[in-house]
């Protein structure tokens, strides 16, 4: 079910067991050796810090401490090479999806990111592990995969938040090739670019949202109903601040960025350990400056 109904979602996703791996059993990073802000991007994401230089050595080390926090929890990690003139490649959780056995590869708005979408040595790495190809990158249409979802993977439900980086054609061939069960399609407010900025879903039982980042004012709502007394609402500081931006890595560790840490009040911070999560603040600022953090750096591999 595809609907635009906050009411009718929660009403659906209450009804659904949680049956499937609430959180990743490997990730997919790509370095930074190709990181710049991309001129493209930045004509609809915010976030960047345009006419910033980048220090790569620097974007580096902190990308290195990405792959040993992850490592450190329990998560192996898959890396692959940056590519020079792939200036996002350092981001590819909105380009590359999984679910188990399936490999999805999104459709980009800007060309700078249809270059990702072709890279062949991840598409054969994931291959020979066993996951078929399932290429959205020549739909007529936008779907930049869990950029612009928030996926509950325990119950396989999703909330999309419309925005340029999303259409019609793209909502409905992620929710096929994501085999979702239900997905709530609904618009973000004007200047919110993906949805994983506004909102994430940790391990299928809890949510991180900012609530002025929906038009509808009925899905924080229906968000209370999905997850009753766990959800963590954001003030427009925090959310700015990449707090919306986290991800449970496992069932009981969430990483965020120290920028998202520092920026969270003590209520906040006191949120996570109250519903099971040890935090993991890494530091990713050089990062940051392409315009995402650290939920944005991480493929998951289901």
């Amino acid at each position: 079910m595809i609907t635009t109904d906050p009411h009718a979602y929660a009403a659906a996703v209450t009804a659904l067991p949680a049956t499937g791996a609430p959180t990743m059993r490997a990730a997919l990073l790509v370095d930074p050796s190709g990181l710049r802000v991309s001129e493209q991007s930045a004509t609809d994401n915010r976030y960047m810090v345009v006419g910033t230089p980048i220090d790569r050595e620097r974007a580096r080390r902190q990308w290195d401490d990405v792959a040993a926090t992850l490592r450190a929890c329990g998560v192996p990690v898959l890396a692959f090479p940056g590519v020079e003139g792939q200036d996002d490649g350092v981001y590819p959780n909105n380009v590359f999806a999984t679910i188990p056995g399936r490999l999805v590869v999104g459709a980009m708005k800007h060309p700078v990111r249809r270059k990702e979408a072709e890279r062949a040595d991840i598409r054969g790495c994931l291959s020979a592990f066993g996951y078929a190809v399932h290429d959205l990158s020549g739909l007529d249409g936008v779907a930049e995969l869990t950029g612009v979802l928030a996926v509950d993977r325990a119950r396989r439900t999703a909330v999309c938040g419309r925005s340029p980086r999303v259409d019609e054609a793209g909502v409905a061939a992620m929710h096929r090739a994501l085999d979702l069960r239900t997905t709530l399609v609904t618009p973000l407010v004007e200047g919110e670019y993906h949805l994983n900025l506004v909102l994430a879903v940790l391990a299928g039982r809890a949510a991180v949202c900012w609530d002025e980042g929906f038009v509808d004012s009925g899905v924080p709502r229906a968000l209370a109903t999905v997850w009753p007394g766990a959800v963590l609402h954001l003030s427009t500081a925090e959310k700015a601040a990449f707090a919306g931006n986290c991800i449970a890595v496992t069932p009981d560790a969430v990483m965020l960025s120290v920028t998202a840490w520092d920026a969270l009040c003590p209520a906040a911070k006191a949120w996570f350990p109250r519903h099971g999560f040890a935090v993991h603040p890494v530091a990713v600022d050089e990062l940051e400056k392409g315009g995402g953090s650290l939920r944005c750096l991480i493929a998951e591999l289901f």
